[in-house]
């Protein structure tokens, strides 16, 4: 096996490569479902390694196979390919040349972390004699940010098969670089987008007793559903439903005919996810009928949580100890943020492990996922690909 000097210095000799290729996923930002160059770009990088690496259907997200000397296990490292529909507000010479599209997430950083453990294990075996059993599977997942998201369509498309664990990183601006957040169990929260339409014969506002005042209505909706969600449900489930977005009319003096709002609902606990659909048809019913209003409701479901396995945290823990140092694991919080992650822990086991993004001694307020100016510092790249290829190597090497 690698000695951790000699995977460091490996991983620090593509470190220049590494920070421009994301500089360059950065730049040229693509949404889910749209990921193809992005998807070329990480094959071609592949190809240069000498490995087999092979684009999906549509030539959107890639699966490559890395053959160890001799038979064993499958284990997968994935990357998210996805970037947002947000226009990037910083000023930096690689910020995003596409008009309301940027990688406010950390995406191309996740990308780039499995490209570099990639990239970092082909270099070792051939000019160290690296020596494992099994096969590293490296997956370049499209389309996390979007419902239906990309992970079922990986494993529709055979990539999970035969694996025996897998795991991922996600850029967290709370935490300093060198330090990687773990979490047995739950990680992440479930999720599901909802569209809730109000319909009505419209009218004058002043004659709203004539009509169904839909304004009035799509108000009591906003407050009204996230109140009621709170004592129909269990409160310890964590439920969390929250509106992104309410339109209703054109005019000051119009009662329009339609309405409608846009939010997503969020759990901890499964059980109350599973439920709340229900739920939430109750209370619409409830809250709209007195008015004399009609609705209707488009209830997509997202992803449940992410929970890790703690046999494959603990092997997390023990490699980021041996290669980051003896205080580089803190324990993660669960989020609310959902992650299509969860889909794949569903059928193997693994770890989602929230990576330091932030500089050392930066004592600002962190720039937030899915702000206009998020960005990290790139030191966290070289910690992401140290740590991930050592896991790989940890858990191919298991008895």
């Amino acid at each position: 096996m690698i000695d951790k000097d000699t995977l460091r210095r490996t991983v620090a000799s593509h470190r220049e490569e590494l920070i421009a290729f994301r500089r360059h996923l950065h730049t040229h930002p693509e949404l889910s479902w749209e990921e193809r160059e992005t998807s070329r770009d990480v094959a071609q990088r592949l190809e240069v390694m000498g490995l087999t690496p092979r684009l999906l259907d549509g030539g959107v997200g890639v699966v490559c196979d890395f053959e160890g000397t001799r038979p064993g296990r499958t284990v997968v490292l994935r990357g998210d390919l996805d970037a947002l529909p947000i226009q990037d507000a910083k000023d930096v010479p690689y910020r995003s040349l596409v008009d309301g599209v940027s990688h406010a997430c950390g995406h191309d950083v996740h990308t780039t972390v499995v490209l570099g453990a990639a990239l970092t294990l082909g270099t070792l075996a051939s000019q160290s004699g690296l020596d494992f059993p099994g096969q590293i599977r490296f997956l370049f997942q499209p389309a996390e940010e979007s419902i239906p998201s990309g992970a079922p369509a990986m494993i529709e498309a055979g990539c999970l098969d035969g694996a025996a664990a897998i795991y991922a990183v996600h850029c967290d601006p709370r935490l300093e670089v060198g330090h990687i957040g773990l979490r047995d169990g739950a990680i992440t929260s479930a999720f599901d987008d909802l569209t809730i339409h109000l319909h009505g014969p419209g009218g004058h506002t002043a004659r709203p007793w004539m009509t169904a005042d839909l304004v009035t209505i799509a108000a009591r909706v906003a407050v009204d559903l996230p109140a009621g969600l709170a004592r129909l449900l269990d409160m310890r489930g964590g439920v969390n439903l929250t509106f992104g977005k309410i339109q209703a009319g054109d005019a000051p003096n119009v009662i329009p005919s339609h309405a409608e709002l846009r939010g997503t609902l969020r759990a901890i606990d499964r059980e109350v996810w599973t439920d709340a659909p229900t739920v939430v048809k109750r209370l619409l019913e409830a809250i709209v009928s007195p008015y004399g209003a009609e609705w209707d409701l488009d209830y997509v479901r997202g992803s449940p949580p992410a929970e890790n396995d703690p046999k494959a945290t603990a092997t997390v823990a023990e490699a980021a100890r041996a290669v980051l140092g003896p205080n580089a694991v803190t324990e993660a919080e669960q989020s609310l943020g959902g992650e299509d992650f969860s889909w794949y822990l569903e059928r193997v086991p693994g770890c989602y492990v929230r990576l330091g993004a932030r500089s050392v001694g930066d004592h600002q307020p962190p720039r937030d996922l899915h702000a206009d100016t998020f960005d990290v510092d790139e030191e966290c790249i070289e910690i992401g690909v140290t740590l991930l290829a050592q896991v790989a190597l940890d858990t191919v090497s298991m008895d």
